[in-house]
């Protein structure tokens, strides 16, 4: 394994082409044979990981293309998930509204693995990158979000047995890559930084019978449990949702930082969201143990305005107050693509701030 750090990454999901999603929809209706459709799908994550190299950036993924969302090698390779529209979130947005949403789906039955989605996604983008490549996973507990009260104890107790069935699916998925050679695997873990904000907390586990306290504290053991592969990076990233430019927290990660920064023990990189205000200061990062690298997501996938490279500069230098600015890197705040529809940002704006970050990673850490 190569433990070298990574001075500029992505962070997952890019836009999907309007093209791409347009032959998803017309392969459902059997208007596109599969093979037809893979092709075009092979197409999306050709032009995704092209675009990462071309930006600079130290490490690439296949830009999540071959997802409906972040989620999509937990929720679309299992059974157990059945429809409906009573399920929802509060998402916020940066205007001050507040919409419930549901994304479709409910945990009704055991959740049991029926294929794999990363083996076809690593497989295929380790033939096409010339970069080291990562596969991005989602936390087993971002299950909550298909957590109902009412609908769910008739297969599930307790919440955390859905998690742990969610994280055996994550664990199987860790052995297959492995075996296929991957050596840098992500997990995506937006819950963590729900704690941060009491009445987003008490609105999402709270209410649904979700006991914050076991978030931070077995929440954390089983995402360490999983970080458990001879010659594979482990990296967490926390945020705080990201979901068609809308959001579910906000606070800094004072209140977790130590039950989270020290107890990740077998993750050697922590991506942190830090694109503004909502994210708070840099003064967390003094939890951080010293043996670890901190990814600073200092660039916004959620809004269209290209960040300048002399305040991303001042920030990183903020940041290395409280940690070595050696063990510092950056990438983006999230990815440009975690729910279905994609955040408010066309394809300009998302070339122009992966290549932020590759230039200003290259002439911060040259």
């Amino acid at each position: 394994m190569n433990n070298s750090v990574f001075r500029a990454e992505p962070i997952g999901s890019m836009l999907r082409p309007a093209w791409l999603t347009d032959a998803r929809r017309r392969m459902r209706r059997g208007e596109l044979s599969a093979a037809e459709f893979k092709r075009i799908e092979d197409r999306a994550v050709d032009e995704a990981i092209a675009l990462q190299e071309s930006a600079g950036l130290d490490v690439v993924n296949d830009g999540e293309q071959r997802r409906l969302s972040f989620l999509g090698s937990l929720i679309e390779t299992t059974e157990g998930l059945t429809r409906t529209s009573g399920l929802t979130k509060p998402w916020r947005t940066d205007a001050g509204s507040v919409e419930q949403l549901s994304l479709g789906l409910a945990a009704t039955g055991r959740l049991k693995r029926r294929r794999s989605l990363v083996g076809e996604e690593f497989a295929y983008a380790r033939a096409r990158a010339k970069a080291p490549l990562k596969v991005t996973l989602p936390s087993p507990m971002m299950l909550f979000m298909f957590w109902s009260p009412e609908e769910s104890r008739a297969a599930y107790r307790d919440p955390f047995e859905l998690f742990a069935d969610g994280a055996a699916v994550i664990r199987e998925e860790i052995g297959e890559l492995a075996r296929l050679g991957c050596e840098y695997i992500q997990i995506d873990a937006p819950e963590l930084a729900i704690l941060v904000d009491p009445s987003a907390r008490a609105e999402v586990f709270d209410r649904n019978g979700i006991d914050p306290a076991r978030v931070l504290d077995e929440g954390v053991a089983m995402l360490n449990s999983l970080a458990d592969a001879p010659g594979v990076r482990f990296g967490l990233h926390l945020c705080r949702g990201n979901n068609d430019g809308r959001w579910l927290s906000a606070g800094g990660y004072d209140s977790i930082a130590r039950a989270v920064f020290r107890g990740a023990t077998r993750y050697s990189t922590l991506l942190l969201e830090y694109d503004d205000a909502r994210s708070g200061g840099f003064e967390p990062l003094a939890e951080v143990p010293r043996d670890k690298t901190v990814v600073l997501g200092l660039v916004s996938t959620k809004k269209p305005r290209i960040e300048t490279a002399d305040e991303l500069h001042q920030r990183i230098a903020d940041a290395s107050r409280h940690f070595p600015h050696e063990q510092l890197a950056l990438s983006t705040q999230c990815g440009f693509a975690s729910g279905i529809k994609g955040n408010p940002i066309d394809a300009a704006a998302q070339e122009a701030k992966l290549r932020l970050v590759g230039e200003v990673a290259r002439r911060e850490w040259r």
